[in-house]
């Protein structure tokens, strides 16, 4: 079997993670909230938790989406009637790790499992969990892309952390937590630093670059494929948003 056979689910989950993250991270840069996606992959997580700890992997997607529609449910509450809305956020996520730590403690391996729940490994990814990821962003797209413009206020905020949420529920259980944060602001993050290419184009072209050779970085050097997504995919918007302001005019 070729490398491609192989490890082709693998390539277009990641480049799929990247275009749905895309959506979301240009939107949380702009609003300036960063740590949303964050708190509430962590709280989405809790789910994922108590799963594993206590019903050994049972309901695992419906726990997951559960904790995360409440996360998204607290901070659509929260940035309206809340002072200092990161500092909140940050709290929330803070809560979220120590309560993932406090489920997992009594278990022999809570300290793998909390790695997995970190940055998950795509490398082998099956079709089927390929094909299900791909029905939830391309339902999470068509609702962000058609419907989330028309819609106003608190609806169009609770739709806006509500797909999120989705999203998160999806990608946290494939990818992990630090997967997912790193995805939807990097790549983001670089295509709003610069003016000659529409953001979601290059943040669309610059995240798939970096998780490919990231991709390939983790399975040739035998590399813990979820941190190496990380890694290259941060490393590169860094450089880019440095790079980019000291030599070039955008």
């Amino acid at each position: 079997m070729s490398i491609v056979e192989l490890l082709w689910p693998a390539f277009v989950l990641a480049i799929s993670l990247v275009f749905i993250h895309s959506v979301f991270g240009l939107e949380i840069i702009k609003r300036g909230v960063i740590f949303t996606d964050l708190a509430i992959g962590q709280i989405a997580a809790i789910g994922m938790a108590i799963s594993i700890a206590f019903l050994d992997g049972a309901y695992q997607t419906l726990f997951t989406l559960g904790f995360a529609l409440l996360g998204a449910s607290i901070i659509t509450w929260a940035t309206s009637r809340v002072e200092k809305i990161e500092a909140f956020i940050g709290l929330l996520y803070a809560l979220g790790i120590s309560s993932i730590m406090l489920l997992l403690a009594q278990s022999s391996e809570g300290t793998e499992l909390y790695s997995k729940l970190s940055a998950a490994d795509i490398l082998f990814t099956s079709s089927d969990d390929l094909a299900k990821n791909l029905i939830v962003y391309a339902g999470v797209a068509i609702v962000m892309l058609f419907v989330y413009p028309r819609t106003k206020g608190t609806r169009k905020e609770f739709l806006f952390f509500s797909m999120l949420a989705i999203t998160v529920t999806s990608s946290v259980q494939s990818a992990g937590v630090l997967v997912v944060f790193a995805l939807l602001i990097a790549p983001a993050y670089a295509g709003l630093s610069q003016s000659k290419i529409k953001p979601f184009t290059f943040a669309t072209l610059m995240g798939s670059l970096s998780i490919i050779v990231a991709l390939f970085s983790s399975y040739y050097l035998d590399l813990p494929t979820g941190y190496t997504i990380i890694f290259v995919t941060v490393l590169l918007s860094l450089f880019f948003v440095v790079f980019g302001s000291l030599f070039f005019t955008f």
